[in-house]
């Protein structure tokens, strides 16, 4: 075994040792501290004689790898495992409580509404594991804890199967027999029935304070199992009802077949055995004891040791049923006569087996393995199986030979074609393919395909992007695989920059994951740099880092030239200047009083012309004539011309 460890150890450069739980045939547990995170595990470290076989340590890993994935309240969690110190360890959930054999030793028998609830709560463990492919193979009271709210929670699904038909060391097989499923201890091949059956000893013992069947070996044990009725538990527990009695006696049939089909079945009979606890008859009870020579209903005669604590397997002295002293001659003489029984057993089948026997082979098709080849062996045949890649689950019959309602020799071979599932394959690229191509693509690896549309800068509408799983990544055939198509660039709403500068305005779109043109457009009324319009309108869906063109506002090349001639000097000069010319003034004499300050003439007069040109205008400028003095001479009329330039309003 593997030395025990001193508090403060540490496993694996990460488990701390506090104390030790307990032990049983395969590992010592203790209670640990997980150093990086800081929380409690039951860390169990297995015996260094089982770390050396390598089957067992390559089905350990294989079973605690999928102990890890069941997640569920009645499960303990399997938080890791690993190797250390030339063995291997599992780091599991810590839970406060007892196990459900202290219970039973301290309390059975209990009441049968507790056992009840006790029970579902186990079915409901192994059911979630059942549904996902999990048999645990090695269910006992040692491996349900209880806490002190009632909750009781299964344990040891990491290592159960590798251990379970190691019939070979006694301190595990003494408590695994008691509890073992006939099927087992043929050494046949386990289904959920089996589960089933080891959870109905549980519910048997916790209703009469013992096991249905007990000796001086496991190996006696095991032929009670496979070959002995079960005393009805109302012989040893009188508030057991029919409905609960025959609830359990059901779960103990030999043959799996009869038993449950599913922890379901069970938990539905459980439930309403609890809905009718009325008390067996005394002419029931009666004629049950009767029937199996037992004594009559009394106090449970169990062992009074101390049972070890949570997560841990009791040894041999701590297990109802451990070997009697040797009681004289009497018993020597039972010996001989079973040694003689077994002998001419023996000799019978022998006889039997020279005479070639002929049955009907039973049609199998359809069921899965387990089921198959306990119904073929129960008929007197040998199985063997061969496996197939197939669509149809894991573990299904696909076919048999010989065919099934054909004769064939007792102890025959029947040939079983099992199905391994559709099989794994790599997912193949899809990149550069449309979503049709690569639909077809997946499709013909025996996937099944949903598309997933997704925005995508890079790659065409339509066209196929990736997978879920990646490419490459080994995947079940007939399971889902995601094909992501491109349905083009993101959309995105155009921000509105009519009115902007077109700095401003590029800043703002660009900021909006567009890209942006621009053209300039003459325009005499806008200032030049404003953004006149843009395409697409502002306020649409557009693809993000599509174009967006904006129609900027520059001076035109050449403007209107107002004609101002008529007008006044003032309103003349604010046309021409708010049209971008500079204005010319130049007064003309006038002798009509009327056209005094109007403008008389105007060069260029009107057309166009590039603004900044000077407009010449001329302003009439009215000069009464002076009074004539006689004898003075002068010209009547006579005056000067003034020129004045007035510059274009920007």
């Amino acid at each position: 075994m593997t030395e025990r460890l001193e508090a403060g150890t540490i496993v694996d450069r990460r488990y701390q040792i506090e104390s030790r739980l307990g032990s049983g045939g395969m590992a010592d547990v203790y209670l640990a501290t997980d150093t990086q995170l800081g929380r409690r595990v039951a860390l169990k470290l297995l015996y260094r004689r089982f770390a050396q076989d390598p089957e067992f340590v390559e089905r350990f890993r294989r079973e605690a790898s999928a102990a890890a994935g069941l997640q569920h309240q009645h499960v303990v969690s399997v938080y890791d495992r690993g190797e250390w110190d030339g063995t291997y360890y599992i780091a599991m959930e810590y839970l406060e409580g007892r196990s459900l054999k202290a219970v039973i030793h301290q309390e059975a028998p209990l009441e049968p509404g507790r056992a009840i609830d006790l029970t579902v709560q186990i079915l409901r463990a192994a059911r979630f594991a059942h549904r996902r492919g999990v048999i645990h193979r090695d269910l006992k009271p040692h491996n349900v804890l209880v806490d002190d709210d009632g909750r009781a929670t299964v344990t040891d699904f990491g290592i159960a199967r590798a251990g379970a038909s190691d019939m070979t060391q006694t301190g595990s097989i003494m408590g695994t027999a008691q509890y073992l499923s006939p099927e087992q201890a043929q050494g046949h091949a386990v289904s959920a029935q089996s589960d089933l059956y080891s959870i109905g000893i549980i519910l048997y013992e916790m209703l009469t304070g013992r096991v249905p069947f007990e000796g001086d070996s496991a190996v006696a044990i095991a032929l009670k199992q496979v070959g002995e009725a079960p005393v009805p538990p109302s012989v040893y527990n009188a508030a057991v009802s029919p409905a609960l009695e025959a609830a359990v006696l059901k779960a103990l049939e030999k043959d799996p077949v009869a038993r449950y089909s599913d922890a379901d079945e069970f938990i539905a009979r459980l439930e309403q055995a609890a809905a009718d606890p009325s008390p067996p008859t005394q002419a029931t009870m009666v004629g049950a004891m009767a029937a199996v020579g037992a004594p009559p209903a009394g106090p449970s005669v169990y062992p009074q040791d101390t049972i070890p604590p949570s997560y841990g397997h009791p040894p041999p002295a701590y297990d109802n049923g451990a070997a009697p002293e040797d009681d004289g001659p009497g018993r020597r003489w039972w010996l001989f006569a079973l040694g003689a029984l077994i002998v001419v057993g023996i000799v019978i089948a022998a006889l039997l087996l020279l005479r070639t026997q002929q049955v009907v082979v039973p049609n199998v098709v359809g069921s899965d393995q387990a089921t198959a080849e306990s119904v073929l062996q129960r008929a007197g045949f040998s199985v063997d199986t061969v496996v197939k890649t197939s669509a149809q689950p894991v573990h299904q019959v696909l076919g048999q030979d010989p065919p099934p309602g054909q004769k064939a020799d007792k102890g025959s071979v029947v040939t079983l074609t099992v199905s391994d599932g559709p099989g794994a394959v790599a997912i193949p690229a899809v990149d550069g393919l449309t979503s049709a191509q690569a639909t077809r693509l997946l499709e013909s690896k025996g996937f099944k395909v949903r598309v997933h549309n997704v925005a995508s800068d890079t790659v065409q509408a339509g066209d196929a992007i990736d997978t879920q799983p990646a490419e490459g990544t080994s995947f079940e055939r007939g399971q889902t695989v995601t094909l992501n198509v491109s349905s083009g660039k993101a959309k995105v709403v155009v921000p509105d920059v009519v009115g902007q500068t077109l700095d401003n305005a590029r800043s703002t779109l660009t900021a909006a994951g567009f890209t942006v043109t621009s053209n300039e457009q003459e325009d005499a009324k806008a200032t030049p740099g404003t953004v006149l319009s843009q395409t697409p309108a502002a306020q649409v869906n557009a693809d993000k880092g599509s174009t967006v063109a904006l129609t900027v506002a520059k001076k035109p090349a050449k403007v209107d030239v107002p004609n101002t001639v008529g007008d006044d000097e003032a309103t003349a000069i604010e046309a021409l200047s708010g049209a971008g010319f500079k204005v010319k003034t130049q007064s003309v004499p006038v002798t009509d009083e009327q056209k005094d300050g109007t403008v008389i003439s105007q060069s260029p007069a009107g057309g166009t012309a590039k603004p900044g040109t000077t407009v010449t205008i001329g302003v009439g400028n009215f000069t009464p004539p002076p009074a004539t003095t006689p004898g003075t001479g002068g010209t009547p009329g006579g005056g000067q011309t003034t020129t004045t330039t007035t510059p274009a309003t920007p």
